[in-house]
């Protein structure tokens, strides 16, 4: 499904690609190198091998930045996160300080606004948790998100 996903966003041309963690293990990786699209991603939970993941993904030109990013697209300030410290992503949402903050954990689909803030779990790619495979689109001149099935 990482493959589909990958083949899927370079048929949109999308430039910049948001992964919210859960990459499991360093095998992924190499699921990732014909992403056409930068690639700019945080840990989750469920990550094994941390450094290592890091380093392939650098190998791929890739930039995964531990556990939170911030990224400013345009004018669009977003927050990635993984979302399992449910603390910090509450913070993230109630500040309102990023137009976008996406985050990922619960593998489920779910799109909101908290005032400025859009909010962003867009699902998984794999399937396995919800049986769905999803990704999301955001579209920083709408400044809204299509969530696409795969």
């Amino acid at each position: 499904m990482i493959d589909l996903a990958v083949n899927t966003l370079n048929e949109l041309e999308v430039d910049l690609v948001l992964h919210a963690g859960d990459y499991v293990s360093p095998f992924t990786v190499q699921h990732f190198k014909p992403l056409t699209a930068k690639l700019v991603g945080v840990y989750g939970n469920n990550c094994a091998e941390r450094m290592l993941l890091k380093h392939l993904f650098s190998d791929i030109g890739a930039d995964l930045r531990g556990f939170f990013a911030e990224i400013t697209v345009g004018e669009v300030k977003v927050a990635l996160v993984h979302g399992h410290d449910a603390e910090l992503l509450h913070s993230l949402i109630r500040l309102e300080s990023y137009d976008l903050v996406v985050h990922g954990h619960t593998h489920r689909v779910c799109v909101q606004r908290k005032g400025k803030t859009l909010v962003v779990n867009p699902g998984e790619v794999c399937g396995y948790l919800s049986g769905q495979s999803t990704i999301g689109l955001y579209d920083p001149q709408l400044r809204d998100v299509k969530i696409l099935s795969l």
